[in-house]
């Protein structure tokens, strides 16, 4: 017996869309959708192309700034370098694909995300990711860890882009979710920037790169919904990448626009034909019409709702220029890839899909794109965690056994058996990365004496504990892990990952740390430029910590001047800039570790003190008399102190005679702080110098010696050889890789 077929209603309802919604279409419409157009609204609808639960919020970050070129509401954000020159980056999430399928979500991830800065018209210089992952003992987490990874690598290595940086954490709370956030960085010239707004109508739409097939369909609705106990049934809607095809990709696309035939240009990422043909004609306020049949296709019998919901990689959409159909075909015959024009623009104001001679869909623009649904959705103010007394936390019994626990723990220890298996030097422009000990990854722009510093960063303990402190901290540590390595920071990318956004307490979350990240970027006078926002980020109802990750780029005019953390002599005074600020052991790293604890207030962000020590530190950089610059962050002094001297392979003794106890000064996690090495004749002229700027500075020690060696107020707490250091540092990763699954 033939089962009873679906009603559009109950149709909507497995696509995401819920009642009132489905109403709206056919408000909209007014009638009844088709099977292909309910689909057609289910993924531009969806939470991951439409924000329709973030976009109220997201207008207040600020998107402006004397080097913008470009804010948020195109492919990617472009900012100006000077010199004629432009960098374009993007942060995006892979997710929900990477937690089902590790190594083609990851791949896939960092496939789409350098198309989203090509389309621009940048050739793609820099891959940072952001990862989080479950509990090592999770019995997923070590399979997830060595798929993700792979997958980067797989990629990036085959394309040549270089990963030069980015952040590994692990936390019980992503057990069921895991976080994949790749960022990509390029540079274009600045007047030749290609946008993706249809100009006109008569011009004639252009499909090329791979063909299209099953995979990915469906993908930005699974990317829109939480994880059940039938997430693995998901693989069909995780794509496949072809990272050979994307390099191809990416000099056909250059070529193209070099040629002056581009009129319009879009990726086909999320969503597919369906996204890049909505925002181009809608952005344009033109119409499009698509001749389905003539889209490239590797499996046979394919269906329009197929071809209009795959997410098959390494395509692309352009509009050309009138009569430029000729040169197209050219670049994309000399580079072998698969092309057809497949429609036209018009001046409907619709979307229009034909297949097999039939007209398939005939849908308005405007639901779809800038009338989409907007929710406010009801929030409750997040439950604050109260600050925490260092004199009521117990001081380490063994002060030596608590160091090497905290530098051996999995979100501290090294993560070289990860990124060793990057290629972090490929285009030979790598200044600075993982493997040399700066705050920031840094890449030389070709043929300048200029370099852009790169980093992502975020506290998703603090954030959880606080939203709003939490929010104002991920953005001040990426403004101080560019300024350690002497950049100027320009501008911010996010990515912000939360949970199920229908839940009020998690919809706090997202309201109150993006009012404590926009605070922070109007403080610091950084400018978001572009993001993503991840929701549903919960498996049974259980939703991940907050993480509302921030990537940023910054400007070395002269790359001769970085610095690092790894080039403190013997000799040098180590000097704690920024003291005075206060002991914080709220949601630290120290109670966590050593006294599995994870409450307490996170630290307090003071913007004012942060912009003035970090302009200090810029400052000093550029004097030429410091040896080290490492900003401080998880563990406090005593992990940065540990990771200057394993770093630069020089023992160090120092210490301070301070009020409070001895542990929650070195181990206090206070923001707006830098610990900085410099030859001795220098120190005091150093400290003040920071007193003339307002800023407190005390010299901790000297560097010497092969020992780590930490002095209380009553005297020695550890001596310990740096090489016992390093061991317990280095040891975590690949002992936990190495062990059997």
């Amino acid at each position: 017996m033939t089962a009873p077929a679906k009603s559009m209603a109950e149709s909507a309802a497995e696509y995401g869309l819920k009642p009132d919604e489905y109403a709206l279409i056919l408000k909209r419409l007014n009638r009844e959708p088709n099977h292909l157009e309910l689909g057609v609204f289910s993924v531009m609808w969806s939470e991951h192309c439409s924000y329709k639960s973030s976009r109220l919020h997201l207008k207040k970050f600020p998107v402006t700034g004397p080097r913008v070129i470009c804010g948020p509401g195109e492919n990617a954000g472009v900012v100006d370098i000077g010199d004629g020159q432009a960098a374009i980056f993007k942060m995006e999430s892979h997710n929900h694909p990477s937690y089902i399928e590790p190594y083609q979500g990851a791949a896939t991830g960092v496939g789409g995300i350098m198309r989203d800065v090509f389309t621009m018209g940048a050739r793609p210089i820099a891959l940072l990711n952001a990862l989080r992952f479950g509990d090592p003992s999770h019995p997923k987490t070590k399979r997830l860890i060595e798929g993700v990874v792979s997958g980067i690598a797989g990629y990036g290595n085959c394309v040549g882009v270089p990963t030069v940086g980015g952040e590994t954490n692990f936390h019980r709370g992503y057990d069921g979710n895991i976080l994949v956030n790749a960022m990509c960085v390029g540079l274009a010239d600045a007047d030749k920037i290609f946008y993706s707004a249809a100009p006109s109508a008569g011009l004639p739409v252009v499909y090329f790169g791979s063909k299209t097939g099953r995979d990915g369909i469906h993908g930005a609705t699974m990317a829109s919904a939480e994880f059940d106990e039938d997430s693995d049934e998901k693989r069909p809607t995780v794509q496949v990448g072809d990272p050979f095809a994307e390099k191809l990709l990416i000099e056909a696309t250059l070529e193209l626009m070099a040629s002056g035939a581009v009129a319009a240009i879009q990726d086909m990422g999320a969503a597919g034909l369906t996204s890049s043909s909505v925002e181009m004609a809608g952005k344009g306020a033109v119409g499009i019409e698509l001749d389905l049949d003539a889209v490239p296709q590797r499996e046979e019998g394919m269906s329009a709702y197929e071809m209009m919901l795959s997410e098959s990689q390494e395509r692309m959409l352009a509009i050309l220029k009138p009569g430029r159909e000729a040169d197209g075909e050219r670049i994309f015959k000399k580079w072998g890839l698969d092309a057809a024009t497949i429609g036209i623009t018009t001046d409907t104001g619709h979307i229009v899909l034909k297949h097999k001679g039939e007209v398939v869909c005939d849908i308005p623009l405007a639901p779809l794109s800038e009338d989409a649904p907007l929710y406010d959705r009801p929030w409750v103010e997040p439950v604050k965690h109260l600050p925490i007394d260092p004199t009521n936390v117990p001081a380490p019994e063994d002060w030596e056994a608590a160091i090497l626990k905290i530098l051996g723990c999995p979100d501290v220890a090294s993560k070289r058996w990860l990124w060793e298996q990057y290629d972090r030097h490929v285009m030979a422009d790598t200044l600075a990365d993982s493997a040399t000990y700066a705050d920031a990854g840094i890449v030389r722009v070709h043929g300048t004496s200029k370099a852009l510093a790169v980093t992502s960063d975020v506290t998703p303990r603090y954030v959880q504990n606080d939203p709003y402190e939490g929010g104002k901290q991920a953005v001040a540590e990426a403004w101080r892990n560019l300024t350690a390595v002497g950049a100027d920071p320009i501008a911010v990318t996010d990515n912000l990952n939360f949970g199920n956004p229908e839940r009020p307490e998690i919809m706090g979350q997202i309201v109150r740390a993006i009012d404590g990240m926009a605070e922070a970027c109007r403080a610091l006078d950084f400018p978001v430029v572009s993001g993503n926002v991840s929701l549903y980020n919960e498996t049974n109802g259980v939703a991940i910590p907050p993480t509302p990750t921030c990537g940023a780029i910054g400007l070395l005019e002269d790359a001769s001047k970085r610095i690092g953390y790894g080039t403190m002599k013997a000799g040098d005074v180590l000097i704690l800039v920024g003291y005075g600020e206060p002991d914080e052991l709220g949601a630290s790293l120290y109670l966590r570790e050593l006294l599995g604890r994870e409450d307490g207030a996170p630290p307090p962000v003071d913007l004012e003190h942060e912009r003035r020590n970090g302009d200090f530190i810029r400052a000093l950089i550029g004097t030429g008399m410091l040896s080290a610059v490492h900003d401080l962050s998880d563990g406090g002094v005593m992990i940065g102190a540990a990771e200057m001297a394993m770093a630069s392979k020089v023992g160090l003794t120092f210490g301070v005679q301070g009020d409070g106890p001895d542990h929650g000064f070195f181990f206090g996690e206070g923001q707006g702080r830098y610990l900085v090495a410099c030859p001795a004749e220098h120190a005091e002229n150093i400290i003040e110098a920071g007193e003339d700027r307002g800023v407190e500075s005390l010299a901790l020690g000297e560097a010497g010696g092969e020992r780590f060696v930490v002095i209380g107020a009553d005297g020695e707490l550890a001596s310990i050889p740096v090489d016992r250091l390093r061991d317990a540092h280095e040891a975590w990763m690949p002992g936990f890789m190495n062990t059997p699954a």
